[in-house]
């Protein structure tokens, strides 16, 4: 069963940076994508970031609203996922949830309980 810990959410002011992890457990994720969305008061969960496996390796992805801002990484031997923030905006402030996508011919879905990401302007 897998499970997802996310960390590092916090309140910061506008401007500030944060980095997120999630720590992940209960199967191998070097074959997986591993990425994070995000979850404000009164709207839909939206796509922020994600590494995608492919057998030519890892490529990332980016929400239009964060690239050039965010950045993510993952540790496959610690099966762990990074999301650096920086430049904050209070328009970032969000439940962040980590995600991970299992392909195939049943795709699977799994997230974390989520982090709180505040930020002051």
């Amino acid at each position: 069963q897998v499970q997802l810990v996310e960390s590092g959410g916090g309140l910061v002011q506008a401007g500030g940076s944060l980095r997120l992890s999630c720590a992940a457990s209960g199967r191998t994720f070097t074959n997986v994508d591993m990425g994070w969305y995000r979850q404000a008061p009164g709207k839909e969960r939206e796509f922020v970031a994600m590494t995608r496996w492919s057998w030519r390796g890892y490529n990332s992805d980016y929400a239009d609203s964060v690239k050039d801002r965010f950045t993510i990484s993952r540790d496959n031997a610690r099966n762990a996922v990074y999301l650096e923030m920086n430049s904050l905006e209070p328009g970032d402030a969000a439940i962040y949830y980590c995600n991970v996508h299992v392909g195939g011919q049943v795709p699977v879905d799994c997230w974390g309980q989520g982090t709180q990401v505040t930020v002051s302007s």
